[in-house]
């Protein structure tokens, strides 16, 4: 019985260790929504079309889902994010079992400069490169493929960009 009883306890302290560095709520040091962030000017350097706008929109969208920060569009906010789009890498994870020449599955990488600075003194809070990253099947149609891609590579890279600047670890 009391080894039953012990192992028991063991068990349930095993599973609470599981949960001790959760956090209840935002991860900012601020209630969610005390302070406004403005998606500002996204540049591409790259020759690839169409990253600013799907980068834009996930940027806002991830921002809205996280709600530690309030999105401001009118141009009162706390914070303005800037970025510039400064690569778009394409290379092969897999290729044809009876051509090794021939690539089946691409990794895309898209890379952004993203900063983070206060409204009322222009001090930088946040200055990183940021990366996201996803992998197509081609088929035959290359261009079709990445078309549909840019948004699930914009998405990721929001979602590392969100993270880190809530977060707040710069």
């Amino acid at each position: 019985m009391r080894a039953l009883l012990a192992l028991g306890l063991a068990a349930s302290v095993f599973a609470c260790a599981g949960c001790a560095g959760y956090k209840l709520g935002t991860t900012t040091s601020f209630p969610a929504g005390q302070h406004s962030i403005q998606i500002g000017l996204i540049k591409n350097q790259t020759n690839e079309p169409r990253l600013i706008e799907a980068l834009s929109n996930a940027l806002r969208k991830r921002f809205q889902q996280d709600g530690s920060y309030k999105l401001d569009t009118r141009g009162e906010s706390d914070v303005i994010l800037t970025g510039v789009i400064t690569r778009f890498d394409r290379s092969g994870v897999s290729y044809q079992p009876a051509d090794t020449l021939t690539v089946r599955d691409f990794g895309l990488s898209l890379t952004a400069k993203i900063t983070v600075r206060e409204r009322g003194t222009g001090k930088v809070l946040f200055d990183r490169e940021i990366v996201g990253r996803t992998i197509i099947r081609t088929g035959s149609d290359m261009v079709s493929a990445e078309r549909q891609a840019v948004p699930l590579l914009a998405e990721d890279l929001a979602r590392n960009a969100t993270s880190l600047i809530v977060d707040g670890n710069w």
